[in-house]
This record gives C-alpha cells, sequence and structure tokens, in this order.
C-alpha cells in the first residue's frame, strides 16, 4: 500500500508529462496556473489515495447484490438447508479483501 506522499509523487510525475494542460474561462482558452497544478495534484492524489484505502467498499456493494435477492438467497437457504447466502458473502469478501 502506497503512503499518500507516494502518490502525490507518482502523481506529479503523471501531470508533469501531461503538460501543458489548459483551462476555459471566459471563453478564452488559458494554461492552467502554478496554482491550478498544484491543486490538479492535490485532488488526483487524494482520489487515488482513497480508492486504494476504500475502494473496496464500493467493490463490494455493488457484487453483494440487492437486498431483496439477498433476502430471497436467505429464504431458500432456510427452506432447502443449503449454504448459498453464506458462500456468497464469503466470496464477495474474499474477491474485494479489506486493505491492511
Amino acid at each position: 500500500m502506497a503512503t499518500l506522499e507516494e502518490i502525490t509523487a507518482e502523481v506529479t510525475a503523471e501531470v508533469e508529462a501531461e503538460k501543458p494542460l489548459n483551462k476555459q474561462v471566459n471563453n478564452e482558452v488559458m494554461e492552467l496556473t502554478d496554482e491550478d497544478y498544484a491543486q490538479l495534484i492535490t485532488d488526483r492524489a487524494a482520489y487515488k489515495y482513497n480508492q486504494q484505502e476504500f475502494g473496496y467498499i464500493q467493490d463490494r456493494q455493488e457484487a453483494y447484490g440487492s437486498i431483496s435477492d439477498q433476502l430471497d438467497m436467505q429464504y431458500w437457504d432456510n427452506v432447502n438447508g443449503t449454504t448459498t447466502w453464506k458462500d456468497h458473502i464469503a466470496k464477495v469478501k474474499s474477491d474485494n479483501p479489506k486493505p491492511e
């Protein structure tokens, strides 16, 4: 797992490779200012860090499926004596591990 500082260094190199970047202000195209570049680096680094730290949450939420589908799995597990729901949850967790 990369630290925020390591990610910021990586993003800084990416932004440097992308220069020049432009913005449009009052229908006039101009290159980003030094402050704009600094903010871009800060924002991208924060996004990448948050994805690294917390991206698994969204991935799990999408993989779990709807509550109604899960309740249906639980109902049929109870009727049939199976473990479909527990197996599904365990697979989602193992496929999308929480970072340590």
